[in-house]
């Protein structure tokens, strides 16, 4: 459960207005068009609807508490010594006209843009919050996966179609996670932790590997901006396993089908690996030899300082993620290696550009019909799309959380405060505060992992710029 650690005025140093520049900085045109917002309009009013009903099924959406744009719905039900699993996706497709408005925009942002304290959409809020959302008690259309799990959580059958669906439930992790912790929970939340512990330990077979760091993110509260570090929690590892499992199945039926788009991510080098053992023995919690370097990092939280060091490191391990589009022939390496097999992006099509694409295809295909073309057409400028969108989401975010870091510290300059060394650089290091949890530049070159003592010298909101140095 995310806990304020730091929080500061919305109008400190003009903060409101630093943070309201950013996108646009970045390039991110936030109102939206006068002519996708009439076609957004105009389609909400009638929502298109399948003919396929799913309405008897019990949906439940899980989500962050106040989540509005709800992409997936889950339902998950014991079957003999197996499980059934339906996840229902948000059809946003069935409301976007190739080449209209709505879809030439959509393919310039790529994905939603979160800000600090909100978030600029990647459709219309009429439609991502309202008439293509899973709301509950609500008819919607979705394309609905249909899984048989045996005992082990492996994937026996899948399909997906598109179908009528109401979701009955909108839970949020903490309620839920508090649910099974006081043993209130009802069977099918149970089986979300059942599931997910079964697929966890199916991808540690794959020699999958995620990083578990704590993540400080931005919100606003009552009108100011506060910064707040939380872990991820065991429940939300679980259902990102419904997920991921959705997403696995989505790139074996394209492999098939040889169309489609992959998440991939090659396999760290032999020398980036032998770097990596190097660092975690000079930090003081070796890398045992013969132990996958995925089961070592889920050993390594982050909640003690010299875990923030080692996850530092690790980041090497994760690099060159990208999209991989095919029409025909199917790539060499369909490999997203922190998951440790083929992948696709299809479970958040209200907020990415390329589910929806990847979507269209597996239903085609399961359906037994070519994807249509315009659909294969869009495929080829899909990798390069999706990583300009990453790129410019990833520098909003970043220069919003070091604005609100540098109006915090600002106050602060010439204070002393304790941290912890997470790496060196050419110039310097990197260091994360042990209160406040900010991370910064410092000049000098104490060893990766070591607890120091630094002085701010410097917090400039408006450049969003933080300095210290080592302290006597």
């Amino acid at each position: 459960m995310p806990s304020p650690i730091l929080s500061v005025p919305s109008a400190a140093a003009d903060l409101a207005g630093i943070l309201a520049a950013i996108p646009r900085q970045a390039g991110v045109v936030a109102d939206v068009p006068p002519d996708v917002l009439a076609e957004a309009e105009r389609v909400a009013q009638n929502p298109p609807l399948p003919d396929a009903d799913m309405t008897d099924v019990e949906f439940a959406t899980m989500d962050p508490a106040g989540s509005m744009d709800l992409d997936q719905a889950f339902f998950l039900a014991r079957d003999g010594s197996g499980y059934t699993f339906f996840y229902a996706i948000a059809d946003i497709a069935a409301f976007v006209a190739p080449g209209g408005p709505m879809d030439l925009e959509s393919h310039r942002r790529a994905e939603t843009i979160y800000a600090a304290g909100h978030r600029i959409p990647l459709y219309p809020t009429v439609l991502s919050e309202g008439a293509a959302s899973l709301l509950p008690d609500q008819l919607r259309g979705a394309f609905v996966w249909r899984f048989a799990l045996d005992h082990a959580g492996e994937v026996t059958e899948r399909t997906v179609s598109r179908a009528r669906v109401r979701s009955r439930r909108r839970l949020d992790y903490v309620g839920v996670a508090q649910q099974l912790a006081d043993g209130t929970a009802d069977e099918m939340l149970q089986l979300v932790r059942e599931v997910g512990r079964l697929r966890l330990a199916l991808e540690k077979q794959r020699g999958g590997a995620s990083l578990q760091a704590p993540e400080t993110v931005v919100e606003q509260v009552a009108g100011r901006y506060e910064l707040q570090r939380r872990a991820v929690q065991p429940l939300e590892n679980w259902n990102a396993e419904l997920s991921l499992l959705t997403g696995m199945e989505a790139a074996r039926i394209m492999i098939d089908g040889k169309v489609g788009i992959l998440r991939t991510m090659p396999a760290a080098d032999a020398e980036a690996l032998a770097t990596f053992r190097r660092q975690t023995e000079a930090l003081g919690r070796p890398w045992p030899e013969g132990k996958a370097y995925g089961a070592y990092l889920d050993d390594v939280d982050g909640s003690a300082p010299g875990d923030l060091a080692i996850l530092h490191a690790a980041t090497r391990l994760f690099r060159g993620a990208g999209y991989t589009a095919f029409d025909g022939q199917v790539p060499p390496d369909t490999t997203q290696s922190a998951i440790g097999a083929p992948y696709a992006h299809v479970t958040a099509p209200l907020r990415r550009l390329v589910d929806r694409y990847g979507l269209l295809v597996c239903e085609a295909l399961c359906a037994g019909r070519e994807p249509a073309d315009w659909v294969r057409a869009a495929l080829p400028k899909l990798p390069q799309e999706m990583a300009h969108g990453g790129n410019v989401s990833g520098q909003v975010a970043s220069r919003s959380l070091e604005a609100v870091e540098a109006a915090v510290l600002a106050p602060r300059v010439g204070e002393v405060f304790d941290a912890t060394v997470v790496s060196q650089t050419a110039d310097g290091c990197t260091i994360q505060l042990t209160d406040p949890a900010v991370t910064a530049r410092c000049a000098g070159h104490p060893e990766a992992g070591s607890r120091v003592r630094v002085r701010l010298v410097r917090a400039d909101v408006a450049t969003a710029e933080v300095a210290f140095e080592l302290a006597a």
